[in-house]
């Protein structure tokens, strides 16, 4: 039995360590150096550019998946609700960044604002960073996979 228990905490351990090393890949710049988040600036980012459409919870706008009176989808939760964690972070930047119509294209029409002139990939990256952390551990370890699945085939 205390075999069991060592192994069972030895593959605890492995899924932690695991997890980190993908999780500093996908931060990490082009030469390999690992990014360190900053979680309070971009918890502060958070609030003073997103939540006043995403939510101070990260909950999102009411009816988020059906189209209001202007033909656009209200703003998505953030949560473990929404769909944010489907994405790998090289397109939720992308979004972050120049907005979801410009990533989209065609004649696709959103609310969603580019955030390039306003602040730093790094802030942005912050912000993500910073939303990451309050996704329960299933998700946050869905979206780790797709970001290093989604570095791969780069």
């Amino acid at each position: 039995m205390r075999g069991l228990v060592i192994f069972g905490a030895g593959l605890v351990v492995a899924g932690l360590v695991a997890t980190v090393w993908v999780r500093g890949a996908a931060t990490g710049d082009a030469g390999g150096n690992a990014r360190v988040p900053d979680l309070a600036r971009g918890a502060a980012i958070y609030a003073e550019a997103c939540a006043v459409c995403h939510g101070a919870d990260l909950e999102g706008q009411a009816d988020w998946r059906s189209p209001g009176p202007d033909g656009r989808l209200p703003a998505p939760p953030h949560d473990a609700t929404g769909h944010t964690w489907h994405h790998p972070d090289r397109v939720l930047l992308d979004i972050t960044m120049r907005g979801t119509a410009a990533v989209v294209g065609g004649s696709y029409e959103s609310n969603m604002p580019g955030f390039e002139e306003d602040y730093s990939e790094d802030d942005l990256r912050d912000v993500l960073d910073w939303i990451k952390t309050q996704w329960p551990e299933r998700e946050r370890a869905y979206q780790a996979q797709v970001t290093a699945r989604d570095e791969t085939a780069r």
